[in-house]
């Protein structure tokens, strides 16, 4: 039955979905939902520092359900994003249209860029293109050479884009990290097309492949919809893409690794990863709050992520963190003192 908790993420599509169906603040129920109600409950409802049994994390690891379920979001996301471009343009209201384009923005982050990131750490080439095509509803695809050879190897230090340092506002960091894991991302290419003795402009260098394929799917949005459903389309996924940053930055924040005396940095740790054990948090977001375990060894598929004495902790879930950094002063005040523990 332990399993079934994470059938709640579909809470998200039907939040959507009466967004798209209704107006007024009805459009925004996502939005209410995930940062506001959610928040509210993890601030009420105690964490849990619990792990599987070896015996439930045997049977976890065989069970395919846990990958089914998060293949079976690529035909939902798709299906949402289509309603969406098909539809966006009759809605005339502006507040009406702000809260359904926030609203797929959210699906975008949580469902698009959150289970392609999970899809692209399995070894399985079917699981990764879903992820690929998840990705894709944010035009997010350089995540996946950035996020695996980039960030995971210079996770921690100021080598990488997505580790935000202290006292780093987030609406700076959104800006630095977006562009410096898109540029890594063609750096890591051209190093691989290198070694395996490619041209850089090899069909094989996936950062080209992911330029023709967003090419083709702006292409597509425009000819099909017109260029103000692809404004509305560039809006949700800016939104996904913002939505990751501040997860990002969230993550890591003020944590470096020690650098050793041949410039070399120590090995990643539990404790270069900020974790949450919140456990809505946990469920909505298929267990991507258990950062420190996931860094630790990224080929661990979400359902059986742990917690661990090592991991500094944050003082609420995902959510209700990601609101807090929009108070730069107040999270720094949360966070330093926290900081300095974890690097003791």
């Amino acid at each position: 039955m332990k399993k079934l908790k994470y059938l709640s993420v579909l809470s998200l599509p039907v939040c959507v979905w009466i967004s798209f169906h209704q107006t007024g603040v009805l459009t925004f129920l996502p939005a209410i939902i995930y940062f506001g109600a959610i928040p509210f409950f993890e601030l009420i409802i105690p964490s849990s520092t619990d792990n599987l049994s070896e015996q439930e994390k045997e049977l976890a690891r065989k069970d395919s359900f846990y990958t089914i379920l998060l293949c079976l979001m690529l035909p939902i996301q798709l299906g949402f994003l289509w309603f969406f471009l098909t539809n966006i343009s009759e809605t005339t209201n502006t507040s009406d249209l702000v809260g359904q384009i926030l609203s797929m923005g959210i699906m975008c982050g949580v469902i698009g860029i959150n289970i392609g990131h999970e899809l692209g750490h399995r070894s399985n080439r079917m699981e990764q293109i879903i992820g690929e095509l998840l990705l894709l509803t944010s035009l997010e695809n350089h995540f996946v050479p950035y996020h695996n050879r980039g960030h995971h190897t210079n996770v921690g230090t100021k080598k990488d884009p997505a580790t935000a340092r202290r006292n780093e506002w987030v609406f700076l960091f959104w800006f630095r990290s977006q562009i410096g894991s898109y540029i890594q991302a063609w750096q890591i290419e051209n190093t691989r097309m290198n070694i395996i003795g490619k041209s850089r402009l090899s069909l094989q260098h996936k950062m080209i492949q992911y330029t023709i394929l967003h090419f083709l799917f702006l292409a597509g949005i425009f000819s099909a919809f017109g260029g103000t459903v692809l404004i509305y389309f560039l809006y949700t996924a800016t939104i996904g893409i913002l939505l990751l940053e501040t997860v990002n930055y969230i993550e890591h924040y003020g944590l470096y690794r020690e650098q050793r005396d041949n410039g070399t940095f120590e090995t990643v740790k539990r404790k270069h990863s900020w974790n949450s054990n919140h456990i809505i948090g946990r469920v909505v977001l298929f267990e991507l709050s258990r950062h420190s375990d996931h860094h630790f060894k990224a080929d661990r598929p979400y359902q059986l992520l742990e917690t661990s004495d090592e991991s500094p902790v944050m003082p609420t879930g995902y959510p209700g963190m990601m609101l807090l950094t929009f108070i730069p002063p107040l999270f720094f005040k949360v966070m330093n003192k926290r900081v300095d523990e974890a690097l003791k």
